[in-house]
């Protein structure tokens, strides 16, 4: 690989504030580039995870950041309350180092005492979809059992006129449809290389080039051969190469064109 193909992924979906790699962070981070890790987001999934983000953005070049607090976890702007929830958040958005909202979105997976409502996460949803279209940024969606309403609130608050990755892109091909048609990204990481991912495999040959994202969701969903264990943007290669595969493209091509994708939707280009 030549050291002009090793600058060319860009991991858009990170989470390297995670427990998981509280051991060994900083030595993981050094090595990225030297894997060919060229740019990444690390992605807020609640105010203390989009704190840490946006430090991390402040001392590696590297990365950037997102702002944002997933679903299992708006009981805290809740407690908050929309006032000062709006100022906390836009005060972190508004960071030069700050690349996107996210991950907001939708999750009825599971059923635990504390699991916030589905009336709660869509009303925070929706409060953090005008978030970011009062401060013009792009938003990373997280959709897990929540179709319907994930793309209702979409349509309310903008559909194609917003800017969009659905990260972690888990659903049939014909809501891959829906998606792309109003110009929004796909979000597509190790899931892509499970021999069940089988949905997934048929959304990447349906989908053009030039919507697709690469992301790892670290720690989570390592590709295959090292699924069930910590994932982290090196294992990307496994990702491309099937991409690849299913798209008949060389790897390379896959990197250089999701790279291109990821600096045009995250604006740093």
């Amino acid at each position: 690989m030549t050291e002009k193909q090793k600058k060319m992924i860009f991991d858009s979906h990170t989470h390297y504030d995670s427990r998981q790699f509280d051991e060994d962070r900083e030595e993981l981070l050094a090595a990225l580039p030297g894997a060919g890790i060229g740019a990444a987001v690390n992605i807020g999934a609640d105010l203390a995870g989009s704190e840490a983000s946006l430090a991390l953005a402040e001392r590696c070049p590297l990365f950037r950041a997102a702002v944002g607090v997933h679903p299992d976890s708006v009981a805290e702007l809740e407690a908050m309350g929309e006032e000062a929830a709006g100022e906390r958040l836009k005060a972190m958005l508004a960071h030069p180092r700050c690349a996107a909202v996210g991950e907001i979105g939708l999750d009825y997976h599971g059923d635990w005492p504390d699991k916030p409502s589905r009336a709660l996460q869509q009303h925070w949803f929706r409060f953090q979809l005008n978030l970011m279209k009062e401060m013009n940024l792009p938003g990373v969606i997280h959709s897990r059992e929540a179709a319907a309403d994930t793309l209702a609130l979409i349509r309310e608050a903008g559909g194609a006129d917003l800017s969009l990755v659905m990260h972690c892109f888990v659903y049939e091909k014909e809501m891959a449809r829906i998606y792309l048609d109003m110009g929004h990204y796909l979000g597509i990481g190790g899931v892509v290389t499970f021999k069940n991912g089988r949905k997934l495999k048929e959304v990447v040959q349906y989908m053009p080039t030039d919507r697709i994202l690469l992301e790892t969701d670290c720690p989570y969903l390592a590709p295959e051969p090292f699924r069930g264990r910590r994932n982290d943007s090196r294992l990307l290669s496994y990702v491309t190469e099937e991409i690849a595969r299913l798209k008949g493209m060389t790897p390379e091509e896959v990197e250089a064109v999701s790279y291109e994708n990821a600096m045009r939707f995250f604006r740093l280009a």
